[in-house]
């Protein structure tokens, strides 16, 4: 009955592994005794392939590694923490606390293709202290000793300063891995946005170029971040910042599918009225001449007999077809004697929005200025965060993006929150309603910082406050609109299951312990059922807002998932009969999961399960 049950895979994908399996069904002749012929591929991409190892690329120490780092499968999971939620039961926003290297691989299984926009602001290398575990390089086992999951010997700190050998290299060794990662979680028509500055503008381009594709370049936006001049500066004063902007897939032509960038919305539109009752609706008056030429000359002859020529020095905007056209219409204005005519120009006409260009003035996206005062307004007047970044800036590239209803934000860097925060207020003020991912990793607050003092331990504490506390201020400020301002809270923990977490070099001994240890029990002791079924749900591809619920059939306490599609017993301490499974099999759940110590040894009650599943068309999981 093997092949009636399913399994719960223990990790997140091999990309190695499936990255061959792709190979094999595009072209099976590369596959030699179960491995990639690597010469009979570069023979089958002849012409295509690199014939030399002089090419053009961006190169550096640790590259390979940390490649392999976003390769490598993960045991880890997401527990739920339902105190520091806000309206768990109806929101569809997710907060998660963890290292995003490990999150973004557990995010690939249900949401590979489905965000439609990543916006981050990652750490500056700045030559000042790149405060991360072990510079965001050694996974799992790095991040649960630096926030003391696992021991005491306290939290391990790297710096990256400029006068290190190794300067530009420990920072795309950071970049690299989540970034890979990221361009997988994107839709076809999906786009990320990367905030930078100077220090590594140059290499975040090159690396970009290489993950998303050079085609895939859409913009590099220059934001206007301060309006002040620094006198002090021993060089220039500094007053902007990058964000660079890739598509997942640009479109090439209309129709062919990927990114094409959203028009933004006109902010003005007061200047078309209609004195005159026009039937086409209202309208500005237009000069029907300008400094730049036009390859046409005629003269225009008014009502009364009087002809007008171009002003000297001047260049009609328009053909002598098009003003004929005005005048039929009577889209033409006059104006008495000899003074120039004018052109309707009708609201109608003009394109739904503005094209965005690459230069973000402080009045169009907000500043540094902005960004603070957005933070002391939420904390009663208390800078908390060191460099929040605008919501406006944010929004605008929503905007751009195009993000829709039900859509999904990203932002894996999401320090101060903005992102969270940009995204409600903005569905909120135009009725579309996005969802946002936030992650954020648990950085402790300086101890001298005001963060600190109001009792703020660490970022991730003080973001899902600040995401908070805009909600409530968007709510009274958009009063009834509707818009999702909670937040599901989730923190990154090894797995749940003991059975999973044995490794390949794990010695002799220790694997009969470990394989004696699972006769007791293959969950950790003091693991809810809710822990339990997150991980499961994560691992067979559900996503972090799934509709939850307790339920009780034929006196077995079950989880209920997406009001009975998935139904899940998970208390291995509470062997059921096989009457209570008929009972749950009568349900008529899609998928039934029971958790493997449940049966306690007994083959033949889950064999008897994986019958009932059977004749009722039910998919039968273990885990």
């Amino acid at each position: 009955m093997r092949e009636e049950i399913h399994e719960t895979l223990s990790t997140t994908p091999n990309f190695q592994t499936e990255l061959a399996a792709q190979l094999a069904e595009l072209m099976p002749e590369v596959i030699a005794d179960g491995k990639v012929d690597v010469e009979k591929l570069t023979e089958l991409l002849d012409g295509d392939a690199a014939e030399t190892s002089e090419r053009f690329g961006l190169f550096w120490p640790g590259k390979k590694r940390a490649l392999r780092a976003a390769q490598e499968p993960t045991t880890a999971t997401l527990r739920p923490d339902f105190e520091k939620s806000k309206d768990w039961d109806t929101t569809k926003n997710v907060f998660i606390e963890g290292d995003n290297l490990e999150v973004l691989k557990i995010l690939q299984k249900h949401y590979h293709a489905k965000i439609k926009m990543i916006y981050i602001d990652p750490p500056y290398n700045t030559g000042k202290d790149f405060v991360y575990p072990d510079n965001y390089k050694e996974g799992l086992d790095t991040y649960l000793e630096w926030t003391r999951q696992v021991n005491e010997e306290g939290k391990k700190l790297s710096t990256n300063a400029d006068t290190e050998g190794r300067y530009h290299s420990n920072w795309l060794n950071m970049m690299y891995p989540r970034l890979k990662l990221a361009r997988n979680l994107l839709t076809e028509d999906g786009v990320i946005f990367v905030s930078i500055d100077d220090h590594e503008q140059g290499q975040l381009r090159r690396l970009m170029d290489e993950i998303f594709g050079e085609s895939n370049f859409v913009a590099q936006i220059v934001w206007e971040k301060v309006h002040t001049r620094k006198n002090s500066a021993r060089q220039f004063s500094v007053s902007h910042d990058y964000v660079l902007c890739y598509a997942r897939k640009k479109m090439q032509e209309p129709g062919d599918g990927g990114f094409q960038r959203s028009l933004l919305p006109r902010d003005n539109t007061s200047a078309y009225k209609n004195p005159d009752g026009d039937p086409q609706g209202p309208w500005k008056a237009d000069p029907i001449y300008a400094n730049n030429p036009y390859d046409a000359d005629y003269v225009i002859t008014k009502p009364d007999g009087t002809e007008i020529s171009r002003p000297s020095g001047q260049y009609w905007r328009y053909s002598k077809a098009t003003i004929d056209e005005a005048i039929r219409t009577r889209a033409l204005i006059w104006g008495s004697g000899s003074s120039m005519p004018m052109i309707k120009r009708y609201l109608a006409d003009v394109q739904d929005g503005m094209v965005p260009v690459t230069l973000f003035s402080r009045v169009f996206a907000g500043d540094n200025s902005s960004a603070k005062s957005e933070v002391k307004d939420l904390f009663g007047g208390k800078p908390l965060f060191s460099y929040p970044k605008p919501t406006r800036l944010i929004q605008r590239l929503i905007q751009i993006a195009g993000v829709g209803a039900g859509d999904y934000v990203l932002d894996f860097f999401a320090g101060s929150g903005s992102t969270a925060h940009a995204t409600m207020a903005l569905s909120a003020s135009d009725g579309i309603f996005r969802r946002s991912i936030s992650v954020q990793l648990p950085e402790p607050t300086l101890s001298d910082s005001e963060a600190a003092s109001e009792g703020y331990g660490d970022i991730a504490a003080l973001s899902r406050e600040r995401i908070s506390r805009a909600g409530v201020a968007i709510a009274k400020n958009f009063p009834g609109t509707g818009v999702d301002l909670g937040f599901r809270a989730y923190v990154l923990i090894d797995t749940n299951f003991a059975k999973w977490k044995v490794s390949s070099d794990v010695d002799r001994n220790q694997l009969e312990q470990h394989l004696f240890d699972l006769r007791e029990s293959s969950s950790e002791d003091g693991v809810s059922a809710d822990d339990l079924l997150s991980e499961i749900l994560l691992k067979q591809g559900y996503s972090l807002a799934e509709q939850i619920a307790p339920v009780d059939v034929a006196g077995l306490n079950l989880r209920s998932v997406g009001d009975g599609i998935v139904l899940a017993y998970l208390n291995e301490h509470v062997k059921p009969t096989l009457e209570q499974l008929r009972a749950v099999t009568d349900e008529d759940p899609q998928r039934l999961i029971v958790l493997e110590d449940a049966f306690q040894g007994d083959d033949q009650l889950k064999t008897n399960l994986a019958q009932l599943c059977k004749s009722r068309g039910i998919e039968h999981w273990t885990a």
